[in-house]
């Protein structure tokens, strides 16, 4: 059963659990979140995305070798923009003044690649977007320089490992020791 908010439009009610969603005459429409009457408290998110590699290229990487040239500051670089732009990217995400982005490339046994995205802000809205928008462009940014060297490339996973602040507080994956 859908409930009514205040701040809907005559006709429209929430979809129940589904914040950005609003059923009014015309049907399910997408909307985004009103957080103008939330605190602002400090906010931080830690994602990561881990690549796997074609056998025997990790090695090559690591030595800054690849293809295309240093493939890991590339794609730290890459991830910070990506996190400084989510907005533009993911259309319901707030546009965020970021304090701070930390990305971190490492190369681990087995050739993969794990990259850990930290955000944070001091805002009225998470930062878990921002934090898995620059890991996921981090990896693919990966995957472009090391393609032409091995096409077995991939993208096993982009999840998040903590956030913090806000009203529902601080949350880990279970199994996640802190890092960064």
């Amino acid at each position: 059963m859908s409930q009514s908010s205040p701040k809907n439009a005559p006709g429209e009610t929430h979809r129940e659990g589904l914040t950005h969603i609003v059923s009014g005459e015309g049907g399910a429409e997408a909307q985004m979140v009103d957080v103008g009457g939330k605190a602002s408290t400090a906010r931080s998110a830690l994602a990561r995305a881990l690549v796997e590699l074609p056998l025997g290229l990790g090695e090559v990487l690591e030595r800054g070798d690849g293809p295309k040239g240093p493939i890991a500051e590339v794609a730290r670089v890459a991830g910070i923009l990506g996190a400084k732009r989510t907005a533009e990217l993911i259309p319901m995400c707030h546009p965020l003044g970021l304090d701070h982005v930390e990305l971190s490339v490492h190369f681990l046994p087995g050739d993969r690649v794990e990259i850990r995205c930290r955000a944070s802000c001091q805002g009225r809205t998470g930062v878990e977007m921002e934090a898995l928008t620059g890991a996921s462009l981090a990896a693919l940014c990966v995957v472009d320089m090391v393609k032409g060297a091995g096409k077995g490339v991939r993208i096993a996973c982009v999840e998040l490992l903590e956030k913090t602040g806000g009203k529902s507080g601080t949350w880990r994956r279970a199994g996640t020791k802190e890092s960064q």
